[in-house]
């Protein structure tokens, strides 16, 4: 058939219907990978790209691979509240703030590591009024980074070599403190484990702002989990301990093998999110060895920080990979991203053809939601993602030669949760 129509027609129309052809089987390709990467009824979440900033040192820019000298590659982090994102450049040691079109509106930054500001005001006065501005500050090695509702920055640094200590009771290297600046970026003090001006803390994974602008430091030791619970002057509220040998076990299989995937603490309550990943050995039934683990379940516990006892959990299925829109009896667990108000978690699974599988889980309803939200590999140089209070996941996406700022709207999933 295709023989007889190009005897029929010249080059140029040839090549249009070879074109044609073309987009037919791409389509078709297109379709065949999307039966394969979510489920029927899940919801695909719209994306929006925000703005671009270049990969470079300059104030508009992020240092996101390896820069001269030694510093190496250091974190790079973000968060996001009230439309407005807050970056953590840890190669190049600056913090910035943009608001939702991509302008700068301001920097913290290390003299030695960065070039001056081109762009930004410095040496502002206490009553002058700039609209963008940027103010030194001899940050080391800035990581995890929180903002409050009074839009004061919470960041993690590290100590120089010589103020390392080392915990006897729990074998930790303390090497981090907590910057605290307010809302225009100049400094107020910094935290430690017994408040301002305390000791080091150890290894620290996550910083959340909470209840009454309160602020949760997540930090990781040799046999388990810290929590320190700050009230909005910086004063030590509560201290939480989290054991390996006191991880709950799943109630219908207690010699099940317990993993903590995250922790999360609540935005809006004295509470952690704990997800717990079950398994449990398989064996070679000729000659009894084990060959391995499978997953059973997997489980959300609700800690209440102020007595330290759990106030319940809601069970989280296994995602099953899906092929060419069919299950392959393959079962994984989802991993906690983030939580927003009122008890609404967001979990997900990344798919290999690009995307992520998002699960939205309401604690208290114990109702859920699956959803996906679209990437491509492409923009995986480099990514970090973020779920802000009221429920909007944000992203840090990068290739060679550009970071995208982009966001998805899953606080309308959300909400629709009772």
């Amino acid at each position: 058939m295709i023989d007889k129509i190009i005897k029929k027609v010249d080059f140029v129309e040839y090549m249009k219907i070879t074109a044609i052809f073309f987009k037919i089987t791409l389509l078709a390709a297109i379709l065949i990978l999307a039966s394969s990467c979510f489920k029927s009824g899940d919801s695909s979440v719209e994306r929006q790209d925000l703005f671009t900033l270049g990969i470079g040192p300059m104030e508009d820019q992020i240092a996101l691979y390896r820069l001269e000298g030694n510093r190496g590659i250091r974190r790079i982090s973000f968060t996001m509240r009230d439309g407005l994102f807050y970056i953590v450049d840890g190669d190049s040691g600056k913090i910035v703030r943009y608001n939702s079109y991509g302008d700068l509106m301001f920097m913290i930054y290390n003299e030695e590591t960065n070039p001056p500001p081109i762009s930004l005001r410095t040496n502002i006065g206490e009553d002058e009024q700039a609209t963008r501005w940027a103010y030194p500050f001899p940050l080391e090695e800035p990581g995890w980074i929180a903002v409050d509702t009074r839009r004061h920055i919470y960041v993690e640094d590290r100590l120089p070599n010589q103020g390392h200590r080392s915990d006897p009771e729990t074998r930790a290297l303390l090497d981090g403190i907590i910057l605290h600046f307010d809302q225009n970026g100049r400094y107020i003090n910094f935290l430690g484990r017994e408040g301002i001006g305390g000791s080091p803390f150890p290894r620290i994974i996550g910083l959340t702002t909470s209840i009454q602008n309160e602020l949760a430091v997540l930090c990781r030791i040799p046999d388990g989990w810290e929590v320190y619970w700050f009230n909005s002057s910086g004063a030590l509220l509560y201290i939480v301990k989290i054991s390996l040998t006191t991880i709950p076990a799943l109630p219908d299989w207690p010699e099940a093998l317990a993993i903590i995937d995250n922790i999360v603490a609540s935005p809006d309550s004295r509470r952690l999110y704990i997800k717990i990943n079950y398994s449990r050995d398989t064996f070679d039934q000729s000659t009894h060895t084990r060959t391995g683990s499978e997953p059973i379940s997997s489980a959300i516990w609700t800690l209440n920080v102020e007595d330290g006892t759990y106030a319940g959990s809601v069970e989280i299925p296994l995602y099953e990979i899906i092929e060419n829109g069919r299950p392959i009896n393959v079962r994984v667990f989802y991993s906690l991203l983030g939580a927003a108000r009122n008890g609404k978690l967001l979990l997900y699974f990344p798919l290999e053809t690009g995307g992520k599988t998002l699960l939205f889980v309401d604690t208290e309803s114990r109702e859920q939601r699956r959803g996906f939200i679209n990437y491509s590999n492409d923009e995986l140089r480099y990514n970090d993602f973020f779920l802000s209070s009221d429920g909007i996941l944000s992203a840090m996406l990068a290739d060679n030669f550009n970071v995208k700022i982009v966001w998805w709207r899953t606080d309308r999933f959300i909400g629709e949760l009772p």
